[in-house]
Formats: structure tokens, sequence, C-alpha cells
């Protein structure tokens, strides 16, 4: 298992990189967010890889940061997500927006990534959901509980699907509401809602 390569940049492409480890040289693909912070050719570099085997190939998948790779291979073990969707999923969604999108239930914001019908997200949402906590930091683990007591109660329910009647996705809705107390009236909830949305928080 290739777990990190740490070399010399000696060429790349918008969406490939060839890193030079002791005379070799390792041919990674990797998303638009890890290609944005690699340096030029020449350059030394630091990436976390996934090593992929297919019956035709091996191939590498380089990450700039840890996070983005324990995503992507969270979401490559759905079946029917391969190695190339999950690397355009992190490539049009930020890995943190990712996982919120899950937690929240929202799989119709996945659909805006190439590949990724509303059957295949809504499969996502439904096998990952559970699965977010183990990939994230405790703030952010108790940001993501917060949206799945949120989407789990009468009153805040009805309060998020108000929120999205408005115009405004699930998992934005389902972040604000997350931050509330979901014991309150659907109409308080609705209204303190829309104050944290409109601060663009």
């Amino acid at each position: 298992m290739i777990a990190s390569l740490n070399g010399r940049i000696v060429y790349k492409d918008e969406n490939s990189v060839v890193v030079e480890c002791g005379g070799v040289g390792f041919k990674c693909f990797v998303t638009k967010k890890t290609h944005s912070v690699l340096g030029a050719v020449g350059d030394t570099v630091f990436l976390h890889t996934c090593l992929v085997v297919k019956e035709d190939a091996l191939d590498i998948y380089g990450f700039s940061k840890r996070g983005e790779l324990d995503v992507f291979r969270m979401i490559t073990s759905v079946s029917g997500v391969g190695a190339k969707i999950g690397l355009a999923i992190l490539s049009e969604i930020d890995c943190e927006k990712v996982l919120l999108l899950i937690a929240s239930g929202d799989a119709k914001s996945l659909t805006v990534v190439p590949g990724v019908g509303i059957k295949l997200a809504q499969r996502m949402v439904l096998e990952l959901k559970d699965k977010v906590g183990s990939v994230v930091s405790y703030d952010q683990f108790e940001t993501l509980s917060n949206i799945g007591n949120a989407t789990s109660g009468t009153n805040a329910k009805e309060a998020i699907e108000a929120l999205v009647s408005l115009g405004y996705s699930q998992s934005e809705a389902a972040l604000a509401v997350g931050k509330l107390d979901t014991s309150l009236p659907t109409g308080d909830l609705i209204r303190a809602a829309l104050k944290y949305l409109s601060r663009g928080i």
C-alpha cells in the first residue's frame, strides 16, 4: 500500500501530477483543490495517497490534506461510486461540505457533480449518514450531530421544510435549525433560522 508520496514534481496537468521519489515517477490523480496548492515543476510536494487496484491498472489518488483522503475513502465505499466519481465529487464540492450534505440528507445538492444522479446521491446519503462522525474533528462532529438531531425532530423537520420552500437548500436549512433549541415551536425555529441565515454565517 502506497500511503504517501514525498518528492519532486516532474510533470503536472489539470487533473494529475507525477511525483519523483527515489528516481521513480509516480502518477497521481488529484482533485481541483489539491491541484491548486501544488507547486511548480521542480518543487517538492507531499501527498497523502490511496492506491486503487483494478484489473488492468494500479491508480494512485493524491490529496494535500488527510481529511480529503478520508472523505474520498468514505464516499468510494458506496457501491456505484468509483474512484473517478469520488475524485469528481471532491473536485466540485469541498470535502467539509460533502460531509454536511450527507449529514443533512441533502442528496439533491450532490447531483451538481457530473455522473452523480439522484439515485446514486440518495444511496450515498443513506449509506453514509451514520458514518460521517468517523472522519471529522470533535467540533465538526458536534455540528453534524446537531444537524442529525434537527432532521429527526418533528418541529425541526417542519422548520427545515419551510426554509427549503423559501429557497434555501436542505443542507443550509438543516445547519441553521441544528444550531437552535429544536424543542421550540416550529414558527420560532423558522424565525430564528431566518435570522441566522440572513447573517450569512
